[in-house]
This record gives structure tokens, sequence and C-alpha cells, in this order.
């Protein structure tokens, strides 16, 4: 076995010899396995002459032998060159006939010799937080909002301020636009109403519970819902019920309605906490982001073009998944064109790839490492959300490999934290 060694950045090639005498061995003892199997007529079973079976399984018993040398020699040689692959080899130049070394090159990419420089340089923006009263208020009204009740109306006609309680069918009515028919039932539309279509306020205006109006809606370009932005849809609304909206009081009683609250304040109190550690996470994980970036920005190393694509499969998996969670159905996906998709995602993909390689080596620089303690919570908390006992999850993580994956994330969680926290 002599190898010989060619490589770049990140690009290694190598070549290996396998003696004659090891290919010999490995092929007499696929013709013994063959021999057990094979289902020859003339022949009973497990009695098949060896000459046979070379003749007739020459093909594939040489596929076999490449299968199961190629692999162990490859992962002896790198090993003794102290190589780490991070892709598949790609074998070229495959050389084996009888009696003879079985030859071939391995091309594949290694991780880069990184040197990490700059991180302790580096400085968090840490931006004040704060809420105001007028937040807070706000935020409370939103909460009487929800628990708005709405009473019937009887003997008079809708007017602004009121709900109508209706039934809808739209369709576009440009017969040539390819937009869906829209179907709903029971529904509040507020006359008048800020978030209410100017249509709707004008059409159903003056009518009577049982009444039905057929009107035009022009949606302008900008609408929120993409389906219906710059189309025309013909409405026919039925007014089932006009119904007025009463809003409770803003009291200690509404409060102790709310929980565990015994007056208004604590409530104002709760929110104000709330969006105050809601806005400290946004800022934090934003000044972390750039930190991220700046780390990148100053130590530049070419990345495995592995890494980066395994990296374009976990974000457009996570992609899928998000639309699949948002109804999209399986055969709109399979349209979908992934070559561009994948084009697309690549800048970000590298970014990510090259922040965690840069944490990893600060993480080894400032020995950060993972506690089992700190395993063990993760683990509870997963046991907890699905319900099952933490020595079932504990097996499937490392049945799968998870565990290593959640290591890794918990230490550069940690070593982010400490480029957040460090100073002058």
């Amino acid at each position: 076995m002599s190898p010989t060694e060619t490589s770049s950045n990140t690009r290694r090639e190598i070549e290996i010899e396998i003696s004659a005498e090891e290919v010999a061995r490995e092929t007499e003892t696929l013709i013994g396995k063959y021999q057990k199997l094979a289902r020859i007529p003339g022949f009973r079973k497990g009695h098949v002459p060896a000459s046979v079976i070379r003749q007739r399984f020459s093909k594939d018993i040489q596929n076999d032998v490449v299968d199961a040398l190629i692999p162990k020699y490859f992962r002896k040689e790198t090993g003794k060159l102290g190589l780490i692959p991070v892709s598949q080899p790609r074998v070229t130049d495959l050389h084996l006939h009888d009696n003879e070394p079985l030859k071939f090159k391995a091309s594949f990419e290694v991780m880069p010799e990184i040197k990490v420089e700059g991180y302790k340089e580096l400085r968090a923006e840490k931006p004040e937080v704060s809420v105001n009263d007028e937040e807070v208020q706000k935020a409370l009204d939103e909460i009487r909002e929800q628990r708005a009740t709405y009473t019937a109306i009887e003997g008079r006609a809708l007017a602004d301020g009121d709900f109508a309680q209706v039934s809808l069918d739209g369709k576009p009515t440009n017969e040539t636009d390819d937009s869906k028919p829209v179907h709903m039932d029971d529904i509040l539309v507020e006359i008048g109403g800020k978030d209410t279509m100017p249509e709707f306020t004008e059409n159903l205006r003056g009518a009577s519970a049982g009444e039905t109006r057929s009107f035009e809606v022009n949606y302008p370009d900008d609408a929120p819902d993409k389906r219906l932005a710059g189309k025309k849809f013909t409405y026919t609304v039925n007014v089932q019920a006009i119904k007025q909206k009463t809003l409770p009081e803003l009291n200690d009683a509404f409060a102790k309605e709310l929980g565990e609250f015994t007056t208004l304040d604590e409530v104002r109190q709760r929110i104000r906490e709330g969006m105050e550690s809601e806005r400290k996470h946004t800022a934090e994980r934003e000044s972390k982001d750039k930190l991220l970036t700046e780390l990148v920005k100053r130590n530049e190393f070419e990345v495995p073009e592995a890494l980066v694509e395994r990296q374009i499969d976990v974000r457009l998996e996570r992609g899928l998944r998000a639309l699949t969670a948002q109804g999209m159905k399986s055969e709109d996906i399979k349209k979908m064109d992934f070559n561009r998709m994948r084009a697309g995602q690549r800048d970000q993909a590298l970014q990510e790839v090259k922040a965690s390689l840069l944490l990893e080596k600060v993480a080894d620089e400032e020995k950060i490492e993972v506690g089992d303690e700190e395993i063990d919570r993760e683990v509870q908390a997963l046991a907890e959300q699905s319900k099952q006992t933490p020595e079932a999850i504990r097996a499937r993580l490392t049945r799968d490999g998870a565990l290593d994956r959640i290591r890794n994330r918990i230490r550069h969680e940690k070593t982010l934290e400490f480029l957040y926290q460090q100073t002058a």
C-alpha cells in the first residue's frame, strides 16, 4: 500500500495500492459466501464449486471486493496521514485485475487549518431597552379587545360602529382570472372599521338582518393577502345578524379574570416585564448576529464545499417544513425550482458554516465545554415536551447521533455568550 498525496487548501487526492494478496484473500472470502447462498441448477445449495462461482459471478464478486476494500483502506490511509475527510471520496483511476494489486485515486475534502484571530477585540452593542406607558396601555387594550362580547341588536339596520355577522361568497369578476372563489361563514364585519374594506362598509351600511347584498371589491396591489392583491371580486353577502361590541371595563375585576392577578397594576407590570424581556432578547440576538458577522469578516478561509452543501440542505429542509406547516400541498412543493432555491441559499449557508467553524475554534482556545448536567437539562426538557421518559429520549438521540449535535449547539451558544459578555 503506497499512498501519495496532493493538496490544496481543503481538497486532497491520495493514491492507494492494496496488495494482490489482500485482494485475493477478500475474493476468497466472498466466494465462500456466494457458495453458501448461490442457487445454480445441477448443484445442491452450499455445494457449488468455487470455479463455477468465479465464472458465474465474476463481475459481482469484483464489485463486492471494491465495495469492501476501498472504504476500509481509505480510512486507514487518511488516518495514517492525519486527515479528517468531511466529504465522501470520489474514486477514479480504479485498477483491478486478477493476481494484481488494487489501485485507485481518492479525491475528498478536509477541514481547513483555521487560526482564529481578532475575537478578543470584539465588543458587543448593548443598547438600553425600555417600554413606555403608552405601549403598555396599547397591549392592555389588545387583551381587552380579545375579551370583547357581541350582543345581537334587533329592530334596526346596520350603522357605523355595528358588526355585521355574515356569510359570503366571492368569485373573480374577470373570467380569465385564475383566482379561486372565496367562501366564509359566520364572520364579523365592522361597519366603518379601519380594517374594513370601504366597499364592504358602503354596501352593507343600512342593510337589515336576513338581507343579501351583492357588490364588487377592487383589491389594491399591496393587499395583505397576496392571493387577492390587484384582483377584482364580486361578493354575495348574507347579513345573518347585527351585533354590538361591548368591551370589559379596565379594573381589578378584569385583572382577576385574567388569572393569577388581583389588581390591574399587576397586569400592567407583567405586560411591561414581558415586553422588556422580549425586546432585550431581540436586541441581544441582533447584537450577537453582528458579532458573528464581524468575526467572519476578520477571518478569511476556504470552506469545504461539502459543508456548504450540507448547510444548504438544512436550510431548505427547515424552509419546506415551514411551508408544509403553513398548509402548502406536497404537489405544489414538487413544482418548485430547487436548483434556483439552492443557489439562493448559498451565501447565507456559507456564512453560517464559517461562523460555526470559528465558534468551534474560539471554544477550543477558551476551553469552553458542555457539562453532562447541561445535556441532562436539554434531554429533560425534550422529554417533558414529548411526554416521554428522559431515558427513551436519550436512547433515541444517541441512536440518531443527535446528542452530539445538541452538545455542539450548546457549546456554540456558550461561546457566543462569552463573546457577547467579554469586556476590555
